[in-house]
């Protein structure tokens, strides 16, 4: 079976882990640990410098690795949508690595991960129940999908903007739950009945794991010259309001 490294940039969190076995053996992050001094993934981050904050952390990945002599056999990293800076970082780091050691690559769509701690965690569900993944997208607007339990694509991942008629079709057939740092703005608008929304669902690495794997035995690579981050929308930049 595979060891695999997963990169994970798409948010304010970034995150490195290895699987060997579908078994987590390392995992990092820039969450900061709460008061208890545990690690609970819903905490305060440290910042989005993952510029540096990436490095260390595959650095760490790979002295472990190479410590306990585990040879890699594909790099894994969620490529979007997300953080246009985010993306962009974690996506050169993963095709570097990729390149340099000659591993396969996997790209993963972000919000399919983000599907991943919901169905580990949660699997009472209704069977017809559909996931709704939701990346913050500034003001009203969210990067979103719909997935069914087996995640299979019901809607594709698209930028949307939330108003009370969002998602109706769907909401008058199914339950729909919503989750991740898109999904709180929309509590107050999406008040469907058969609306309902997770809070505390993390984006991180070692939960890109089981879809990796998946794509890794299927040989489902992507090409490392040309794989590009899915950004959805064009880069905005703005300038910050102490310079305003």
């Amino acid at each position: 079976m595979p060891v695999i490294l997963h990169i994970e940039t798409a948010t304010d969190t970034c995150s490195v882990a290895v699987s060997q076995d579908t078994a987590i053996i390392f995992q990092t992050d820039n969450i900061k640990p709460n008061e208890t001094g545990v690690n609970d993934g819903q905490t305060e981050k440290k910042g989005t410098n993952h510029a540096s904050a990436l490095g260390t952390m595959v650095d760490e990945a790979l002295s472990f690795t190479d410590n306990h002599a585990i040879p890699f056999d594909a790099v894994a990293v969620s490529y979007g949508p997300g953080s246009y800076t985010g993306l962009r970082i974690g996506v050169s780091m993963a095709k570097g690595i990729a390149y340099g050691r000659n591993l396969r690559l996997i790209a993963l769509p972000t919000l399919e991960v983000l599907c991943v701690p919901v169905l580990l965690v949660h699997d009472d569900l209704p069977e017809d129940a559909l996931l709704c993944p939701m990346l913050d997208a500034r003001r009203m607007e969210v990067y979103a999908a719909l997935y069914t339990r087996a995640l299979k694509p019901v809607q594709p991942t698209a930028p949307i903007i939330i108003d009370d008629h969002s998602f109706e079709q769907q909401l008058n057939q199914h339950p729909i739950y919503f989750f991740g740092n898109g999904s709180e703005k929309c509590k107050e608008i999406i008040r469907h009945p058969n609306a309902h929304f997770l809070e505390g669902v993390p984006l991180l690495a070692k939960y890109m794991s089981p879809l990796a794997e998946r794509r890794f035995l299927r040989e489902e690579f992507d090409d490392v010259a040309y794989l590009e981050p899915n950004y959805l929308k064009e880069f905005q930049a703005t300038v910050a309001k102490k310079l305003l």
